[in-house]
């Protein structure tokens, strides 16, 4: 017996606007429904995850998930939720980025074998290339009033100077374009439901409206709507000091990813780990309730980080990323530093002093160089002292003498030294 994609996503919490009748009609048949998504960069983030995750529910519980990547749309931009407009991609851009998405969702969808449920990946901009002005005017435009689209929260917001720009006609033409999709892919692919982020319900309305104005009052299609994401101050979710959380590891290493995940709240963690999981119901509670007992060993953040992780980029990458952790809070050594990519390393020790020092410095005693060309130690008689105390380390390998040279040999990557001052301290030189 398969799931019930409602039922399923209201326990997660994924459940923010549905349609009268959608619930009927899943229950009915097997629905193949759309989510768009704009390839304004070669790779989502975290803040996609959401909807991506409920194309994921949706196949596991038999239903058709295609993911429309908005090739067209994407050149113009969505009012939805923005203050300012986007930057046009030209085409050579926008494919690249297409690609490099499909190869980011197969991970959660499965594009391949033959079940009649397979995922799909469509670009708008396929369909919408050939069509002039003149005919989607006529064809399209004609069936939608300008009072129906100036109702639209959207568009409102925009209008009514929440942002400083106005909308410009372009993007008021997104919720036709987005509309016509809709329309497109019930007509070619018998698609009948529309899935999308909170913000998105008006153009998704827009195109249920559509396609009952166009196609006659009989043909039933629906939307279905999560809640937008956010922590539990009410803070945006998936951005950090350095921006987004990308899921394209040459953006964001594993290691931070991983991290991310690591740091969020109890209250965060105990609703993400419903959203950004495949886990069981059952499984889920057992978590949470362990987590109660003892908040401090991080039971559900630990689980979430490392579902996540594995999900989005390996099992390798997590064990990895959990080996990069123990560098800074466990016992590591000089191997497991000098196993980690450049970017890695730089993400670990991202808050901690760094000093850049001239590289002629190489060859001189180490005391020399962590008193003089960088400030580590306040005077060199402190470091004697520590060094003798066995309290000073070398790229995670004790300080036998305090006078040894310091040579090439002992650079990371070619030009990093990581001076380690007692447990905790760390202090970073790049030699230029």
């Amino acid at each position: 017996m398969k799931k019930n994609f409602v039922e399923e996503l209201k326990w997660r919490g994924m459940l923010a606007q549905i349609m009268p009748g959608a619930e009927e009609l899943l229950q009915k048949e097997m629905v193949t429904a759309y989510l768009g998504t704009d390839p304004t960069a070669d790779s989502l983030h975290i803040g996609h995850l959401c909807g991506i995750m409920m194309l994921r529910h949706l196949q596991r519980c038999g239903h058709k998930p295609i993911i429309l990547v908005g090739g067209a749309t994407g050149m113009i931009g969505d009012p939805s939720g923005k203050s300012q407009e986007r930057n046009l991609l030209d085409d050579k851009t926008l494919y690249h980025n297409q690609e490099a998405i499909k190869k980011q969702v197969s991970k959660f969808l499965d594009f391949e074998g033959t079940e009649p449920n397979k995922a799909e990946l469509v670009n708008n901009y396929d369909w919408m290339k050939n069509f002039t002005f003149l005919d989607f005017a006529r064809e399209v435009g004609k069936h939608i009033t300008v009072n129906y689209m100036m109702a639209k929260e959207s568009v409102q917001q925009r209008l009514n100077g929440t942002a400083r720009d106005g909308l410009s006609f372009t993007e008021f033409t997104y919720q036709l374009l987005q509309g016509y999709d809709f329309l497109y892919l019930y007509q070619h692919y018998n698609c009948k439901m529309q899935l999308g982020g909170n913000d998105q319900w008006g153009n998704m309305t827009t195109g249920t409206e559509l396609i009952r104005r166009t196609l006659g009052n009989d043909v039933e299609t629906y939307a279905l709507t999560c809640p937008l994401i956010t922590k539990a101050d009410g803070k945006k979710f998936g951005k950090t000091e350095s921006g987004n959380i990308w899921l394209d590891p040459k953006r964001t290493s594993p290691y931070k990813f991983y991290q991310f995940w690591l740091n969020v709240s109890d209250d965060d963690a105990e609703r993400y780990i419903k959203i950004f999981t495949s886990l069981e119901k059952e499984t889920i509670d057992a978590l949470v309730e362990e987590h109660k007992q003892d908040p401090g060993r991080r039971i559900l953040q630990k689980r979430l980080a490392e579902e996540t992780t594995v999900m989005v980029h390996s099992k390798e990458a997590l064990d990895a990323a959990i080996e990069a952790s123990n560098i800074l809070f466990g016992k590591s050594t000089k191997e497991s530093l000098l196993k980690l990519d450049e970017q890695t390393f730089l993400d670990i020790f991202e808050g901690v002093p760094q000093f850049e020092v001239n590289r002629d410095v190489l060859g001189q005693p180490a005391v020399e160089i962590f008193t003089q060309a960088a400030p580590v130690f306040a005077s060199k008689g402190e470091m004697r002292k520590l060094v003798q105390g066995g309290g000073v380390s070398l790229n995670k390998e004790k300080l036998a003498a305090f006078d040894r040279p310091v040579t090439e040999d002992d650079l990371i990557d070619g030009k990093y030294l990581l001076v380690q001052r007692g447990k905790k301290n760390y202090y970073l030189l790049i030699l230029k």
